[in-house]
């Protein structure tokens, strides 16, 4: 929003926040309405997200609405831009329960319904071409693809996530008691991102790598992750050398990717990879999982591997302790991959693609 106001001054904006939202940017171009529910009140939040906000953003004087994975039912008449940053319910075994069915039924309705789809890689919008929308002809007969999509990376905050150590980084690190050297593993403890995975990688370094670089495993619990991934270290017999710092302020973040030999990542899938492109910008290798988006984001800054894959993980991992220089290498193609990651850019595409739909509406 703050690089939306400085590049698009004719832009005004209309924010529908919950209650007790933190909201920053203060703007006279920006209204900030809290006459709505939020996840705390889910069936209403819904309600007033599908039902009651169009017709509100209409008699405001909106030309548009943006959401988040969904189309709403009364729209007062506005075009939507439909935002997808997750695939989720195109997952196999996704089936079951309200929430899988309400995501599958609401982005699909969003396919088809919205005047634009933005998604933040190629690989989330080819997801979405397979799983739903228009069908489309081509060179190899029809597929099913939705209707206008932007592809637009997420922006990382280059002003914070830098690679240059700052004077403050050493006293954070002395204040929250993170080891001088350590292996990073930076997420909540979603059953998607294979936190066991990490951890069964890390046993497979020897005794004397592990206590030069213990893992450090940053985020906050979810649906009992936090408990599987500790079990999984006491059996693996690394509990010792496995360190969990619950959840930590994003103020650190980037001094905890600064501090770190590298950045660990088991996931199952993502869409983009905000964890692995925010430590690039910081200077901090990555060894992540082989999946077609974080090849797309890395883009051969990243050692790559498959967690399920015990031995070549481990491996992969211990390349990372011993190889200075492969540390040094990954140090600067990382750096210089993150600078395609900003906000002026995502403001720039996503906001000046909105007002050219607006322009060819009038």
């Amino acid at each position: 929003m703050a690089q939306a106001l400085r590049q698009f001054p004719e832009v005004s904006w209309v924010v529908f926040a919950g209650p007790e939202q933190a909201w920053t940017v203060v703007d006279p171009r920006v209204e900030v309405v809290r006459d709505f529910p939020a996840n705390d009140r889910r069936p209403a939040r819904l309600w007033a997200d599908h039902v009651r906000v169009g017709p509100a953003a209409r008699a405001r004087g909106a030309a548009a609405l943006l959401t988040v994975g969904f189309m709403p039912l009364r729209t007062g008449g506005l075009p939507v831009v439909m935002h997808v940053f997750s695939v989720h319910h195109l997952r196999t075994g996704a089936r079951g329960g309200p929430g899988a069915w309400y995501r599958r039924w609401a982005v699909a309705r969003g396919l088809r319904q919205a005047a634009l789809v933005i998604a933040n890689s190629r690989w989330t919008a080819e997801q979405l071409g397979a799983g739903g929308g228009r069908t489309a002809g081509g060179a190899g007969g029809k597929k099913r693809a939705p209707g206008r999509v932007l592809v637009s990376y997420e922006g990382v905050d280059h002003g914070r996530f830098h690679a240059d150590l700052t004077a403050e980084d050493e006293a954070v690190r002395a204040r929250e008691g993170w080891p001088r050297e350590y292996l990073l593993w930076a997420s909540n403890f979603y059953d998607y991102k294979r936190a066991e995975l990490a951890i069964a990688a890390y046993a497979r370094l020897a005794p004397e790598w592990r206590k030069r670089f213990p893992l450090v495993m940053a985020g906050g619990d979810w649906a009992g992750g936090r408990a599987r991934a500790e079990q999984a270290a006491r059996e693996g017999g690394v509990e010792r050398d496995v360190r969990f710092l619950g959840w930590v302020d994003d103020a650190v973040l980037p001094a905890l990717n600064r501090g770190a030999r590298a950045l660990v990542l088991a996931t199952r899938e993502e869409t983009f990879g905000r964890s692995v492109a925010e430590a690039m910008a910081c200077g901090c290798p990555c060894v992540v999982q082989d999946l077609p988006v974080l090849r797309e984001v890395t883009a051969g800054a990243a050692l790559l591997v498959d967690f399920a894959d015990t031995a070549a993980a481990g491996a992969a991992l211990a390349k990372i302790c011993r190889e200075d220089e492969t540390v040094a290498r990954l140090r600067v193609a990382g750096v210089r991959r993150a600078q395609a990651f900003s906000f002026e850019q995502l403001a720039r595409e996503r906001v000046a693609a909105i007002v050219s739909i607006l322009g060819a509406k009038r």
